[in-house]
C-alpha cells in the first residue's frame, strides 16, 4: 500500500544520532535506513537534515475528564500535546467522578475513542476503601495503579497504613505514586497562616509543601516497595534530597533485567526554580512545589547520569481566573503538553545531554516501564508515531496555546527547536502551523 518516506532525516533512536530515511505504510513502520526507495504511490517528505525522533510518551497527564472540563478535556489538551510531538498519554484518575473501579476506567476509554489525537492510556487509582478493584485489576487495561501518598482531591488520598500495604503487597501492575506528606504539609500552612494570615506569599509554596514532606513520603513508598517486591514508580521528583534514595544506572541492564524502582521528575522542574515566583506567581504553583535552583540543577544532573528513568510533564491545566485567586484558593497545576519536548530539547542546546538521552526520557522509557505494545521506538513493524524537530527558534505566544485553559507558563521564552510535524499512527496531524485531518488516537496495548 502507498505510504510516506522520509528522506534525509537526522535520526534519533535508541542510543544513536544518524542520518538515514524511515517509511511507514498502514500506520506502521516499514523501512529504517539509509538511501530507501519510494514504493509507488508513496509521499515523500525532504527532511533536510531535522531531527526524527519516536514521539513522546508521556506517562503523566491530567486532561480533567470527566468532571473537570471547563478547563480541559480529552479533545483539546490531546490536540495540544501532537502539536507538541507528544503522540501517547497516560491520564491520571483524579477526575470526577474518580477513576476507581474497572466501569469508571472503561468510561474514560469509551470517552476517549474518536476523540483523542493521541494514543491512550488511563490509571486506575488506589482510595481507603477500593482495594477489590485494585487487586482484581485486569493488568492490561491500565498502565498501572495511582497512588496518592499525599494530599489529592476526593476520595484519594491513600493513608490508611494496612490498605496502603496491601496495595504494595497486590498490585497487580506497577504502582505510581505522588509522594508529599500531609501531615507535614498541614502543619507548615498553619505555621505560614500564623505568620501572614489569609494573604500567605505564593513564594512559601516551596516551604510549605516542602522537601521534608517530600522526602518523608517518598521514604514510606520505598520501603513498602522493598517488603513487597513491588515495581514501584515515583512520580515528579522535585527535590535534590529524594535522589539519594535512587540508584543510577539503565532501566533495563544488559541481562535484560529492568529496575524494580524507578524515578521520574518533570519539564518545569528543569526549566523553573524558586526564583521564578516574583514573576510567574500562582501560575507555576503546582504539587509537589518547584523549589530551589540547587534542586534544579541536581534533577538535570540526575537525569543525565540514569538517577532519573523518565522525563514527563504533569500537565494539569486550570483556568487564569482560578490562579488569580489567593495563595490557598488557587489550584496547584501548569498545562505543559505543548512545549515539553522543546523545553526538554533546551538541554541538548545547552550542552547538557544528548538527543538521543532526551528521547530515551521521553519515548523509550515509559513505553518500556509500562509494557507498551510497538510504540516509543523507530523500529520496524512498530507504529508510526513520529515527530519532526526543526532547530529553529521561535518564542512562545499565548495566542498559540491549544489548551482549552488557553495560557502557557513559558509564555514570553524563546526555545531553539520547535515541532515541524507530528505523525500518529502514520497520520500527520500536525504540520507546524495547525492540527491536520481527525483524531486517530488508538487505546494504548499493554504487552503482559
Amino acid at each position: 500500500m502507498p505510504g510516506t518516506l522520509i528522506v534525509n532525516a537526522r535520526l534519533v533512536n535508541e542510543g544513536r544520532e544518524f542520518d538515514g530515511d524511515i517509511r511507514f505504510a498502514n500506520g506502521r513502520i516499514t523501512h529504517v535506513g539509509g538511501q530507501l526507495t519510494a514504493q509507488p504511490g508513496d509521499q515523500v517528505i525532504e527532511a533536510g537534515g531535522r531531527w526524527v525522533l519516536p514521539g513522546m510518551v508521556d506517562d503523566q497527564v491530567h486532561f480533567r475528564e470527566p468532571g473537570l472540563t471547563h478547563k480541559g478535556d480529552i479533545a483539546t489538551e490531546s490536540a495540544a500535546a501532537v502539536a507538541g510531538g507528544l503522540t501517547t498519554f497516560m491520564d491520571m484518575p483524579n477526575t470526577n467522578p474518580p477513576t476507581l473501579n474497572a466501569q469508571a476506567l472503561q468510561a474514560k476509554y469509551d470517552a476517549a475513542a474518536g476523540r483523542a489525537w493521541g494514543n491512550f492510556g488511563f490509571y486506575l487509582g488506589a482510595s481507603n476503601d477500593n482495594l477489590d478493584d485494585v487487586r482484581t485489576l485486569d493488568p492490561r487495561t491500565a498502565p498501572g495503579i495511582k497512588v496518592f501518598m499525599g494530599a489529592s482531591t476526593g476520595n484519594m488520598l491513600v493513608d490508611n497504613p494496612d490498605t496502603l500495604d496491601a496495595i504494595f503487597r497486590e498490585a497487580p501492575t506497577p504502582i505510581i505514586t505522588h509522594c508529599e506528606d500531609t501531615p507535614t504539609i498541614n502543619a507548615n500552612l498553619a505555621l505560614f497562616k500564623v505568620k501572614y494570615g489569609d494573604d500567605i506569599p505564593v513564594e512559601c509554596h516551596p516551604d510549605i509543601r516542602s522537601r521534608e514532606a517530600c522526602i518523608k513520603s517518598t521514604r514510606l513508598a520505598l520501603e513498602l516497595a522493598r517488603k513487597h517486591g513491588t515495581q514501584l514508580h515515583v512520580l515528579h521528583i522535585s527535590t535534590a534530597d529524594e535522589l539519594a534514595l535512587f540508584k543510577a544506572g539503565p532501566l533495563i541492564d544488559a541481562a535484560g533485567v529492568r529496575k524494580r524502582i524507578t524515578a521520574e521528575t518533570c519539564v518545569h522542574f528543569l526549566r523553573f526554580d524558586r526564583g521564578d515566583y516574583a514573576r510567574l506567581g500562582n501560575l507555576i504553583k503546582c504539587n509537589p512545589a518547584i523549589k530551589d535552583a540547587s534542586d534544579r540543577e541536581a534533577l538535570i544532573r540526575a537525569l543525565c547520569d540514569d538517577v532519573i528513568d523518565i522525563l514527563a510533564t504533569d500537565h494539569a491545566p486550570h483556568t487564569l481566573e482560578e490562579k488569580a485567586k489567593g495563595y490557598e484558593q488557587a489550584p496547584g497545576g501548569l498545562p505543559l503538553v505543548q512545549y515539553a519536548l522543546v523545553a526538554a530539547l533546551e538541554l541538548v542546546h545547552e550542552k547538557r545531554t544528548s538527543a538521543a538521552q532526551i528521547v530515551q526520557k521521553l519515548a523509550h522509557a515509559p513505553a518500556q516501564l509500562f509494557d507498551v505494545k510497538e510504540r516509543g521506538f523507530l523500529r520496524e513493524g512498530y507504529f508510526a508515531d513520529l515527530v519532526m524537530v526543526e532547530n529553529e527558534p521561535f518564542t512562545v505566544r499565548r495566542e498559540d496555546v491549544l489548551s482549552k485553559c488557553g495560557w502557557s507558563p513559558f509564555e514570553g521564552m524563546s526555545f531553539q527547536s520547535r515541532i515541524a510535524a507530528t505523525w500518529v499512527n502514520g497520520r500527520m496531524v500536525w504540520n507546524g502551523e495547525q492540527l491536520v485531518g481527525t483524531p486517530n488516537g488508538q487505546r494504548l496495548e499493554f504487552d503482559r
